[in-house]
């Protein structure tokens, strides 16, 4: 994606200078990290090899096999930290997604890792899988080399490791804690507590007798996790707020205590964010070409008024907000609207923008990779606005009002006209302003317990675990974006029907009418689910009018768990078994999502 190949040059300038500008002291600690990322690495390859050969006996032996799984896998948590921070693209096939993906580029990843092994031994060890884990097992070389390589060779700095460490922080409270990465497993918590006990001895390099806080922090942290190791009454409302967030808090306070030099770059998550929840946590621009398209003021005050101006559609009949209404949290509470001009009714359901500029991709089948993007889109499409970009910048000259907002917001010495990336930007920049992280919710885990009652509390709990919402809806955006570097966005296949009662899949395609893989029949973008009380109805085709349709449909395993013939479904067909009190405890906690007016 175009923004972060801008970022990650900006990445590695950024490591070369820090690395000529830190001093013997901080390269000490460095180095001494550096060595115990290698013991840990090569504990890893150690372990794995084990459960290769043990994969290859001839009297292979079940529970042997599980358990040389599981230790590999807490091997593997030691250095999860950098290993995501460093070598992202490796890590992929170490513990990436069990499914095919295809990212926004076009670029495919095929199964690969621990996640894919993991099917292959739990819940029983599949016999006749055992070429495929043989082969499985041999191919995670591939990227235990690339990590050997890397961190025997290349200096890793101070300000990187604190950066890293904080994500991780932030990993296992969105991730770690809710069995995303070994579902059926289901050992997440005590990996959750391997995992804060390798940063903890990362940290305490930078801490001593005096400044012990942090470590006594991390500590408890690591002490709730070990003591409360049941998944389903896991309370992870009081895990994240009265453990995580202090801890990822002392992280950038001793930060600054240190002198610690940051090289900031563009990305979602502000590097100067403490916590998940701060309420500047979160760059709208992120996702921008370059910074001529960041956000200002004039370039939000002339985006909202075209956006409530049908002169970019054909006949001048439709505006954006007829569909994105501000009272209807920007969605238009209808299944489907219909197309302009006509009684016929449009694909699919208006989704909101509030918190668009949020994700790294638009629209239900992820095609578009940025906002301008989107209303390029919209705007030309026969059935939306119908509108040409090019007649419209035309119309937008005439109007004297028109050429002073848009001179004001883009400066510039050609007057003979207006570009159409300076209509989208506008809009773009609009749509950016419509970020609210201002809920209950966000209120709860900024301190304000008084901010969600015990029901809500509840139903956080189940959504993160039992319910298993968390797992493709990532807290704290609670959208398909993945975090903590928000990079990715997934797309799931749950067997949405075409009748709320019917027995017939959607007949809507998805992502496949786009990348043509069948693995993507039938896969839509993980929405958010923040505003969600307000933005009825639900799914791609609006087929449920309630969120309590919405969750029993869940409950019962998705499509397939219903009986719908949908083969690629991603989401496990297996029902929830959530109780009538608890799926009112998980509508609870969704309507706490709701965004504040601003």
């Amino acid at each position: 994606m175009k923004p972060f190949i801008f970022t990650l040059l900006l990445f590695l300038l950024a490591s070369v200078y820090a690395f000529y500008s830190c001093n013997k002291k901080e390269t000490s600690s460095e180095k001494a990290i550096e060595q115990n990322l290698l013991v840990q690495i090569y504990s890893f390859t150690t372990l794995k090899n084990q459960l290769l050969t043990a994969a290859e006996s001839k009297d292979v032996n079940e529970k042997q096999l599980q358990q040389l799984f599981r230790d590999t896998r807490l091997a593997y948590k030691k250095f999860e930290w950098a290993a995501e921070y460093y070598q992202p693209i490796a890590t992929r096939f170490i513990n990436g997604p069990p499914v095919k993906e295809v990212e926004i580029d076009g670029t495919t990843f095929n199964p690969a890792g621990l996640q894919v092994i993991e099917n292959y031994l739990f819940p029983k060890y599949d016999k006749t899988k055992n070429k495929e884990l043989i082969d499985q097992l041999k191919l995670l070389d591939v990227s235990i080399n690339k990590y050997k390589l890397y961190f025997g060779n290349v200096d890793i700095l101070n300000w990187q490791i604190f950066d890293a460490t904080r994500q991780q922080i932030f990993r296992v409270q969105a991730l770690g804690i809710t069995d995303f990465d070994n579902p059926l497993l289901q050992n997440s918590l005590q990996e959750s507590a391997t995992s804060l006990e390798s940063i903890t001895k990362v940290l305490s390099y930078y801490t001593d007798g005096s400044d012990s806080k942090l470590i006594e922090q991390l500590t408890a942290a690591i002490h709730y996790l070990r003591q409360n190791n049941n998944f389903n009454s896991f309370n992870r409302a009081v895990f994240i707020a009265d453990y995580g967030n202090p801890a990822s808090i002392s992280i950038a306070n001793l930060i600054v205590a240190l002198k610690i030099p940051v090289i900031r770059y563009n990305r979602l998550l502000n590097q100067d964010a403490k916590t998940l929840f701060d309420t500047n946590a979160y760059n709208v621009n992120a996702y921008s070409n370059d910074p001529s398209f960041f956000i200002t003021d004039k370039k939000v005050a002339l985006g909202k008024k075209l956006f409530a101006d049908p002169i970019l559609s054909g006949m001048h009949t439709r505006s954006c907000q007829s569909c994105h209404q501000p009272e209807k949290a920007f969605a238009d509470g209808f299944t489907k609207n219909t197309v302009i001009n006509s009684t016929a009714l449009l694909r699919r359901n208006t989704p909101t923008l509030i918190n668009a500029a949020l994700q790294p991709a638009q629209f239900y089948d992820l095609r578009a990779a940025m906002l301008e993007d989107q209303v390029l889109d919209v705007v030309a499409n026969k059935q939306e606005m119908h509108g040409s970009i090019k007649q419209a910048t035309a119309l937008l000259y005439k109007d004297k009002e028109y050429r002073r907002l848009f001179h004001d917001a883009f400066p510039k010495i050609d007057t003979a006209g207006i570009p159409a990336y300076e209509v989208s930007n506008a809009i773009g920049s609009y749509i950016r302003s419509l970020v609210m992280l201002n809920s209950r919710f966000d209120e709860y885990m900024r301190g304000n317990k008084a901010a969600m009652n015990q029901s809500e509390i509840n139903g956080f709990n189940l959504f993160m675990g039992k319910a298993k919402c968390a797992t493709c809806h990532y807290m704290p955006l609670f959208n398909g974006t993945l975090p903590p570097k928000f990079i990715r966005i997934e797309s799931e296949v749950i067997g949405v029907p075409r009748y709320a009662k019917g027995m017939e899949v959607d007949t809507d395609m998805g992502r496949y009418n786009l990348v043509r893989i069948d693995d993507y029949k039938h896969s839509f973008k993980i929405t958010t689910v923040r505003n969600a009380a307000q933005t009825a109805p639900y799914m791609h085709n609006g087929v449920f009018t309630t969120l309590e349709q919405v969750v029993d449909f869940y409950n019962k395993g998705g499509g397939a768990g219903m009986g719908l013939k949908v083969d690629n479904q991603t989401l496990a067909a297996d029902k929830l078994n959530l109780s009538p009190k608890e799926c009112g405890e998980l509508v609870a906690f969704i309507k706490s999502l709701d965004s504040k007016k601003m």
